[in-house]
């Protein structure tokens, strides 16, 4: 592998379009069509292919998200490094709206995905650690070098099965449990991404406070969505410094871990 790899992005809930004047790729997988066609241009001078996770006009709910569809598609597009956007749920207080959160541990409460493209075979990925420890660096270096205090660095994201939102005694036992920040959509995103070799990490961004975390009324989508837009922006930008400086992804053990193992099918 080499710097010039592509490198893949996939948006988050309110986040559909990065590349102006990107040109489209209709690609079908094993697993059937990705959540849109993967958008292919240039972004701080590297070659980029970009996702919505849930489909350019969000119509696809965490649980029917095609992810992994979406991430044969972005290997199959050149992509050997994938950065992820996500909108998240504050579980610590410390952690307010607009927080900037690079986790390095995640927690699976998800209940009906598929997660796994070993359908046949013996191949285990590890997966002690889930993300990209290179990538994970270059985002938090990214986001220091930018404006305001930077981001989080290192958190667990729990990652639950929605589309609904969280009770607050559920809210409230995964604070007590020490974990971060909750999402929907973070799990098996990584797992995939792992076992087709690629460079995966998570810039995660605080839309709200979880419902055990605050009285009120609790989790609305309309302001989770709200938030996610006001800092489009913000994310762009973000994502410019961390691609102009993105690792060489060569010799990641995010990849290496596959040397010498038959896998049940051929890497696209």
């Amino acid at each position: 592998m080499a710097v010039t790899d592509v490198v893949g992005v996939i948006g988050g809930s309110g986040f559909y379009r990065l590349l102006d004047g990107a040109r489209t790729r209709e690609l079908d997988t094993p697993y059937g069509a990705p959540s849109a066609p993967v958008a292919l241009g240039t972004l701080a001078g590297r070659e980029v292919a970009f996702l919505p996770r849930h489909g350019a006009d969000h119509r696809y709910a965490p649980h029917e998200v095609p992810y992994r569809a979406n991430l044969w598609a972005l290997r199959a597009a050149g992509a050997r490094q994938v950065v992820s956007l996500s909108a998240v749920g504050s579980l610590d207080p410390a952690l307010p709206t607009g927080t900037l959160v690079v986790p390095d541990q995640l927690v699976d409460r998800t209940t009906s995905r598929v997660q796994t493209f070993f359908d046949r075979g013996a191949a285990h990925a590890p997966f002690a650690d889930p993300y990209c420890p290179d990538l994970r660096a270059a985002l938090v270096g990214a986001a220091r070098d930018g404006a305001g205090n930077g981001a989080v660095d290192g958190g667990t994201m729990v990652v639950i099965e929605g589309p609904r939102f969280s009770t607050r005694a559920e809210s409230q036992s995964y604070a007590a449990a020490g974990w971060t920040v909750i999402n929907m959509t973070g799990h098996p995103e990584a797992v995939l991404a792992r076992e087709l070799g690629l460079c995966y990490a998570t810039l995660a961004l605080v839309t709200d406070l979880d419902a055990g975390i605050e009285v009120g009324e609790g989790v609305a989508q309309a302001e989770v969505f709200a938030l996610f837009a006001q800092n489009i922006e913000r994310l762009k930008a973000l994502l410019t410094r961390v691609i102009r400086g993105m690792p060489d992804p060569a010799g990641c053990t995010c990849a290496t871990w596959m040397d010498g193992l038959v896998l049940p099918f051929e890497l696209p």
